[in-house]
């Protein structure tokens, strides 16, 4: 059954090739628009308040962007489901997100070899709507966070060093893709595996419904029913 308000476009606030294939192999295609936000201007070491943080930051930049310029999207009104999201690792009170280079990689694999983590990733959906009666913006804004646990195997010298110089590492929070070469050094995963790659694809249904929306009204129409 289709939902009574209009489906807007799918905005992803992110240049992640990993949430954009995440979202595409569940039937969403989304446009994707970088925020290009300065994670650097939230300072704290609490990660669920961090990642929250920066994934409601990233939408917020990208819904103003929308509704100052709705072209950016290929619309000529601002209407739009913007997600942003955030993911770091928190390893026994250390928070990782990427790394800064190979050495940084390669120390943070040894902390995490053999030990378990906890993968934080918070998800921003920020509703963009024309008001019927005035033809203003209305913004819709909710905010959650996700938790996998994560167990690493045992590595060794060399696995480490030859995984940080596949490069992989450099480009993902925690230092590691599940869904790459990493995912042979993951030993166990205890709660929702699609957080671990960039996003909770079921917290993401809920938080579409929460919206007002049904989630099948953004796959392709052909698959609809």
């Amino acid at each position: 059954m289709s939902t009574a308000l209009s489906v807007p476009p799918f905005v992803l606030a992110s240049a992640s090739p990993a949430r954009r294939r995440l979202l595409s192999l569940a039937g969403i295609n989304p446009i994707t628009c970088p925020s290009d936000f300065d994670e650097s201007s939230v300072q704290t070491q609490e990660p669920e308040q961090l990642v929250k943080t920066l994934a409601r930051k990233k939408a917020e930049v990208v819904a103003e962007k929308i509704v100052a310029n709705p072209s950016r999207i290929g619309r000529t009104d601002p209407s739009a489901l913007v997600l942003g999201c955030d993911s770091v690792l928190d390893l026994h009170g250390d928070i990782y997100g990427k790394p800064n280079d190979e050495a940084a990689a390669i120390a943070r694999w040894q902390r995490m070899s053999g030990q378990t983590g906890q993968l934080f990733t918070g998800h921003a959906l920020i509703s963009i709507q024309l008001s019927p009666e005035t033809g203003k913006e209305q913004l819709k804004t909710q905010v959650e966070c996700q938790v996998t646990e994560v167990t690493f195997a045992v590595l060794s010298d060399r696995q480490i060093q030859s995984y940080v110089r596949s490069g992989e590492p450099l480009q993902c929070a925690g230092s590691f893709a599940l869904e790459g070469k990493g995912g042979l050094f993951v030993e166990q995963i205890s709660g929702c595996h699609t957080n671990v790659i960039g996003l909770s694809l079921p917290l993401l249904r809920r938080m579409i419904t929460d919206m007002g929306f049904d989630v099948v009204d953004f796959w392709p129409r052909e698959h609809q029913a």
